[in-house]
């Protein structure tokens, strides 16, 4: 099969190879999915940057999580009704040497999941980090029915899936930040009230102005290391910020205005996710698709063979949306 991979950590074009390489058979309790859309994250990025350990945990790694494709193929224990399947996958580079940037790739059935009737593949390779991560952001501990919410970066990958899942699911308003006029479209037409130019306006004056003085009751942020400074000014008495990202893996926060104000700052990891938080946001998650309730931002697709180039737009946070790998066949 045709496949990326890195034996060392480094820049794109220096490391990530292209190659023929076995095509794996699956074991008990996995399921093979023949890949057509391989998902690119920041989180693939940086691992293959080095930037979380010089040492790689395998001695060839074929990178990413996210995918979609089709079974062809079932290790003992699993229903063979199950080999024909449109699917998308989770966690397939997690803790693992073999994600979705290649033709074929194993991994436990529960890591695939049905992908609806209607939904094109490429999106499919959009779900298992943005769209989970946005998912869970928006339902932890109680949900945003009621609320005002604020979603950093609202024409991102998470982002945009954010905008829309809080307002579908009860956010009485949700303010999105963003960064120029056409990533305001984006977030206005994934449902956002309003939009704030983060690097052009002052942006916890602008927030406090927008509700009232009153302040927002949930963040979801991702640049945590950025933003903080701002985003306790944002916050009401007693609100709450979901980081699922920082810039910088260290920041100072003041202890006065936390525990004066009552406010809750929660962090979480989507590779993570309890068991029964994942399984509420995968059933959340397939009722919107099976109702066509959900917009795709794709902001790139690319062929495997230009797998650098992909990597290269996302690490340079220029792509506004999900940026994807189509896989030859």
């Amino acid at each position: 099969m045709q496949a990326a991979f890195y034996e060392k950590v480094g820049p794109a074009r220096e490391v990530l190879q292209l190659g023929a390489l076995p095509e794996p058979q699956p074991g008990a309790g996995e399921v093979r999915v023949r890949i057509e859309w391989s998902g690119v994250n920041p989180s693939d990025v940086k691992s293959r940057l080095g930037l979380r350990s010089k040492e790689l945990p395998f001695p060839r790694i074929i990178p990413h999580s996210d995918g979609a494709g089709v079974i062809d193929a079932v290790g003992d224990g699993v229903a063979k009704v199950r080999i024909g399947q449109r699917v998308w996958t989770w966690n397939a580079a997690w803790g693992r040497p073999h994600g979705t940037a290649c033709e074929s790739v194993c991994l436990p059935q529960a890591q695939a999941v049905l992908l609806p009737t209607g939904v094109e593949g490429a999106a499919g390779a959009c779900l298992g980090i943005p769209a989970l991560t946005a998912l869970h952001a928006v339902l932890m501990d109680g949900g945003v029915a009621g609320k005002t919410v604020l979603v950093a970066g609202g024409a991102g990958a998470v982002g945009h899936y954010a905008v829309q899942m809080a307002g579908r699911l009860g956010a009485a308003r949700v303010i999105a930040t963003v960064s120029t006029p056409e990533k305001a479209v984006l977030a206005r037409e994934a449902g956002a009230d309003e939009v704030v130019f983060y690097q052009t306006e002052p942006l916890a004056e602008r927030v406090l102005a927008l509700t009232g003085g009153l302040g927002v009751d949930r963040i979801i942020e991702l640049d945590f290391a950025a933003n903080a400074e701002a985003d306790l000014k944002m916050l009401r008495p007693g609100g709450e910020c979901v980081v699922y990202g920082s810039g910088s893996p260290t920041m100072q926060l003041p202890f006065f205005p936390l525990i004066a104000r009552n406010l809750q700052l929660k962090f979480f990891i989507v590779y993570h996710l309890a068991p029964g938080d994942r399984e509420r946001a995968v059933t959340t998650l397939t009722r919107m698709l099976e109702r066509g309730a959900l917009q795709h931002n794709i902001a790139a697709r690319l062929p495997l063979a230009e797998i650098a180039a992909a990597h290269e737009l996302v690490e340079s946070g220029r792509a506004a949306g999900n940026v994807v790998l189509q896989l030859p066949g």
